[in-house]
């Protein structure tokens, strides 16, 4: 990966860019073009770029991490966190979301989104770099060198550390 991506005509640094998602056109639509979106590019700050590739295309191309399930590709240069979700009362999702990706844009507020994928799936995918496939799909990633610290939490003994 490169240091920037470049997106129609505008050049976004790669760790601005948090995950690239299917573009779903409403009717009817508010873009008027001849060009086919396939996927959206959602920026750290939650903006958002449109892209003619589709999501498997760019993480393919791009070294992105995909969540098979959601055919979401998340960047492997953001540093995300992972929560199990259980929607609100009164929240009735049009999917059965199980779990929240977070992370922090470049003010420091927090953002999310969320995944069908279940949290221990897209942990591993996360920290391990692999591919969240289909449980009928063989091809999996290598795993990818993990940049996060290997020490345990503050307060968390890894298990069998004597006490």
């Amino acid at each position: 990966m490169t240091g920037t991506l470049t997106i129609g005509k505008r050049l976004i640094p790669l760790n601005q860019l948090a995950f690239v998602e299917p573009y779903v056109p409403t009717e009817p639509s508010p873009i008027q073009t001849s060009r086919q979106f396939q996927g959206r590019a959602v920026m750290v700050n939650r903006d958002s770029v449109l892209i003619e590739d589709s999501v498997t295309d760019f993480a393919a191309a791009n070294r992105f991490l995909l969540v098979a399930e959601d055919q979401t590709a998340i960047n492997p240069a953001i540093r995300f966190g992972v929560e199990m979700f259980t929607p609100a009362d009164g929240f009735n999702p049009s999917k059965p979301y199980r779990s929240r990706l977070r992370w922090r844009d470049l003010d420091g507020n927090d953002q999310s989104k969320l995944l069908v994928a279940g949290p221990e799936a897209v942990l591993e995918l996360i920290t391990d770099g692999l591919a969240v496939a289909d449980p009928s799909s063989e091809g999996r990633r290598p795993p990818a060198k993990s940049r996060r610290n290997k020490r345990p939490a503050r307060g968390k003994l890894p298990s069998g550390h004597p006490t």
